[in-house]
């Protein structure tokens, strides 16, 4: 008895950060889906003097790293985001009332499944936002992505509280 009240605990307290990461997901996913059927690859669509929309697609990881390999990065990559995603649920069950950690952790998740589920199904990931200055154009990147970064800020932020004390 005392075994199913933690686990019912536990099952609740991930129900929020799964719903997280299921709205990064959907929102990552709807966009790819937007962006693809609007506008042609490599074609930068420009909204401001900084801003672009701009499809491409990266065989490789952050910063198009290993994009140029002969293919087995898409499967290494597809494993890593699932063991991530699994270590994340993990921690999750462990620590579901830390609500800035888990927030960072599920943004984190939902961002990498995003990609995940791109290098399933198309065997790349769709990028699109394309910031600039004159002629410098940060790598291109999508939703998830930003979704993976927000949380890696929040991560840090909920670690310098946690040493200052002001949790």
């Amino acid at each position: 008895m005392a075994r199913s009240r933690s686990m019912q605990a536990s099952g609740a307290s991930l129900a929020p950060w799964l719903g997280i990461s299921l709205i990064v997901i959907l929102f990552d996913q709807l966009t790819k889906i937007a962006v693809t059927r609007v506008f042609s690859y490599a074609t930068p669509y420009v909204v401001t003097p900084f801003f672009n929309f701009l499809l491409i697609f990266n065989r490789g990881a952050a910063f198009s790293f290993l994009s140029s390999a002969s293919g087995w990065q898409r499967w290494a990559f597809t494993g890593l985001g699932v063991v991530a995603a699994c270590v994340i649920v993990s921690l999750l069950k462990r620590h579901g009332n830390q609500r800035l950690f888990c927030t960072a952790l599920s943004l984190i998740m939902g961002g990498a499944l995003g990609n995940v589920i791109d290098r399933i199904v198309h065997g790349r990931v769709i990028d699109f936002l394309d910031f600039h200055v004159g002629n410098w154009h940060w790598p291109a990147f999508n939703l998830a992505d930003s979704a993976i970064v927000i949380g890696a800020m929040l991560l840090v932020l909920d670690e310098l509280r946690r040493v200052r004390g002001t949790r």
